[in-house]
């Protein structure tokens, strides 16, 4: 595993973090308890902070990043994932918020500012154009992502369920 400074700045781990030998965490990231990092995963908080909430997963080939601070946007966009939230393969997070057991299909695009709430699914494939909001309870699907159906139970019950397997999957590489 890459852990890098940037700035003087490390990473900062939770308790019982796992991150695979070929991804790359660098500068202003902090990583919750549990969450864990699959291979090929790039997360680069050089130019504005990231963060990532308990028991989350990020999983293979995914791009997190973050855009700088500028006069006319003092925070910038930084990036933040809520816990148990699992962001599935080939995704790019660029300086968004993830709400609380989210669910990220695979290839999905989430531009600066977009706002996804607790309890969303973004199907695979989909794009989240730049500051847009995704309410909470709603599967999206599309480029631009629109709503699609509000979710059903079993669908909402899935979210804790995906995040506390990735957990346990985490644990057996970690022994």
């Amino acid at each position: 595993m890459a852990l890098e400074s940037y700035r003087e700045q490390m990473p900062r781990l939770g308790r019982d973090v796992y991150i695979h030998p070929t991804a790359t965490v660098i500068g202003d990231v902090e990583l919750g308890d549990e969450t864990s990092i699959w291979p090929n995963v790039v997360i680069r908080g050089d130019v504005n902070r990231i963060r990532v909430g308990a028991r989350s997963n990020i999983q293979d080939g995914s791009i997190l990043h973050v855009s700088h601070r500028r006069a006319y946007d003092p925070e910038g966009s930084p990036l933040f994932i809520g816990r148990d939230v699992s962001v599935g393969h080939g995704v790019i997070l660029h300086g968004c918020m993830i709400g609380d057991e989210c669910l990220v299909g695979m290839g999905c695009l989430v531009m600066d500012k977009a706002v996804l709430e607790p309890r969303v699914l973004l199907g695979a494939g989909s794009l989240v154009p730049e500051g847009r909001v995704l309410e909470s309870g709603w599967l999206y699907l599309g480029r631009p992502a629109r709503a699609v159906r509000e979710l059903a139970a079993e669908e909402l019950d899935y979210f804790a369920y995906l995040a506390a397997n990735y957990v346990r999957l985490a644990a057996e590489y970690r022994s």
